[in-house]
C-alpha cells in the first residue's frame, strides 16, 4: 500500500508528515551524497580540484611565474583525472548508492585514486612533469594520495551540500502545498458539477473524476519524479475544467513534440504553471484570452513553454509563490542543469519557458 493511500484512509497526514517525508529517505539521501552527473557537479568538481591544488602549491611556489608554472603542470593531471573520475562515479552510481557512507567514501576515494595515477603516470613517463621533492621509491605515492584525497573530499562536499539543501526542500514543499489546489477552484468545479447533473449527467462524471484525479495528484509526493507526458495529462484535465467555466473566452493552443513525453520533471509542474495562465491571463479579461502550451526535443535537451495573453486593462499581482516553489523544485532536481525564465516577450504576452536535460 502505498503512502498515498495510507494517508487517505487514515485521513490524519499533515504538513508536518510531508515535510517529514523530505528528510527521511536513507536511500535517497545515499544517492544524493553522491557527487552528481550534470554540468553543476563538473563544474564544482573542476573549480574545487583547482582549488585545493592552487593553495596547496602556494606552498612551494617561489614565485608568481613559478607558481603559475607549476599550477599549469597540475591541471594537466587534475583536468582529465577529474573527468575520468567523474565518469565513472556517474557510471557506478548504481552500485555506489547501495553501500554505507563509509564505504561509498572508500570507493569514491580509491577511484580517484586510480584516475589520478592514469593521467598522472603518461606525463611522468616522457617526463613532463617536473616533482623535484618527489619520493624515489615511491613516485607514485603523491599523486595517488593527492586523487583520493580530493575525491574524498568532493564526495564530503556534496554530502554537506544535500544537508544544506534539506531546509530549501522543505521550503520548497511547503510553498506547494500552498498553491497545490485553490479552493475557490474546488468550489467552482463542485458547482459546476452539481448544474451539469440534471442537463449532462455524463458530462458531470467526467467532471469529478478530472477533480480526483488532479486531487490524487495534489495529495501526491513530491520526492518521486514524473514524466512530461503525465504532466500534460495532468494539465488537460484541468483545462477541460476550466473549459466549462469560462467556455470560448478560454483559447488553449498544444503543440507538443512525442520525443520530449519521456523527460524527467517533478511533479505537479506543468499544472500550476497553465494554472497561473489562466489565473492572470484569461480571467481578469472579459474577451478572455489565449494560452499556448509548447513542448520540443533539441538534443539532449527539453524546452517547455507556457504563454498566455495580457489583459488590457489592470490585473491582480501574483505572489509568485508557485513560480518560486517550480523554480525551486528544479533546481533541486537537476542543479544547474535546469533552466527557468518568466518575462513579457517581444509580442506583449507573457511566457515562462523551463528547460531541462533529457
Amino acid at each position: 500500500m502505498t503512502a498515498v493511500a495510507k494517508r487517505s484512509e487514515t485521513g490524519t497526514s499533515t504538513l508536518f508528515d510531508d515535510l517529514r517525508e523530505v528528510v527521511t529517505a536513507p536511500d535517497a539521501v545515499r544517492a544524493a551524497a553522491l557527487p552528481g552527473c550534470g554540468s553543476g557537479m563538473l563544474l564544482r568538481a573542476l573549480v574545487g580540484v583547482h582549488g585545493v591544488l592552487g593553495v596547496g602549491l602556494l606552498f612551494a611556489a617561489r614565485n608568481l611565474v613559478n607558481w603559475l608554472a607549476m599550477m599549469s603542470e597540475a591541471a594537466t593531471v587534475a583536468v582529465p583525472a577529474t573527468l575520468a573520475w567523474l565518469l565513472l562515479v556517474c557510471l557506478g552510481r548504481p552500485l555506489l548508492v547501495k553501500l554505507a557512507p563509509a564505504l561509498q567514501t572508500g570507493a569514491v576515494a580509491l577511484v580517484g585514486a586510480l584516475t589520478t595515477l592514469a593521467a598522472w603516470v603518461p606525463f611522468s613517463r616522457i617526463g613532463l612533469m617536473s616533482n623535484p621533492g618527489a619520493n624515489d621509491d615511491w613516485p607514485w605515492l603523491a599523486p595517488a594520495l593527492a586523487g583520493a584525497l580530493l575525491a574524498a573530499l568532493l564526495q564530503q562536499s556534496e554530502r554537506w551540500r544535500q544537508r544544506a539543501r534539506l531546509p530549501a526542500a522543505a521550503a520548497a514543499r511547503l510553498a506547494d502545498l500552498q498553491t497545490r489546489i485553490r479552493p475557490h477552484f474546488l468550489f467552482n468545479t463542485l458547482n459546476t458539477a452539481i448544474a451539469l447533473v440534471q442537463v449532462d449527467p455524463k458530462r458531470a462524471e467526467e467532471v469529478l473524476e478530472d477533480l480526483a484525479e488532479l486531487f490524487r495528484a495534489a495529495l501526491g509526493g513530491l520526492d518521486e519524479a514524473t514524466t512530461l507526458a503525465a504532466e500534460v495529462e495532468l494539465s488537460r484535465r484541468y483545462l477541460d475544467i476550466e473549459q466549462l467555466r469560462f467556455g470560448a473566452r478560454l483559447r488553449v493552443d498544444w503543440r507538443l513534440d512525442p520525443a520530449a513525453d519521456d523527460t524527467r520533471l517533478p511533479p505537479l509542474l506543468l499544472q500550476p504553471l497553465i494554472e497561473n495562465a489562466v489565473r492572470h491571463g484569461v480571467e481578469p479579461s472579459d474577451r478572455g484570452g489565449r494560452i499556448e502550451i509548447v513542448t520540443r526535443r533539441r538534443r539532449d535537451r527539453v524546452l517547455i513553454s507556457v504563454t498566455n495573453s495580457v489583459p488590457l486593462g489592470p490585473s491582480k499581482r501574483g505572489h509568485g509563490i508557485g513560480l518560486a516553489s517550480v523554480r525551486e523544485r528544479l533546481r533541486l532536481m537537476h542543479d544547474l542543469d535546469a533552466d527557468f525564465r518568466s518575462g513579457i516577450i517581444e509580442d506583449g504576452r507573457w511566457r515562462v519557458s523551463v528547460g531541462v536535460p533529457v
